[in-house]
């Protein structure tokens, strides 16, 4: 029998170092795609601290087109 709920990886924040070992993006990268739109903005996390959700930054890799397919 087919569980009614799904459930989902837990939700993690990933901080600007893993971001960008996860994408191959340089921080100006990642933060001028974010502030065009083509990136999840990283959130607040206290004081000085921001964080990417892991859902967000996952679904972005997974739009990606694979290399050598025109887009």
């Amino acid at each position: 029998m087919k569980p009614s709920v799904e459930i989902d990886k837990p939700v993690r924040m990933l901080r600007l170092d893993s971001v960008k070992a996860i994408t191959g993006l340089s921080r100006d990268s990642l933060y001028r795609l974010a502030r065009e739109g083509e990136f999840p903005k990283p959130r607040k996390l206290a004081g000085r601290a921001s964080g990417w959700r892991s859902d967000e930054v996952q679904e972005w890799i997974d739009s990606r087109p694979f290399a050598g397919n025109a887009a």
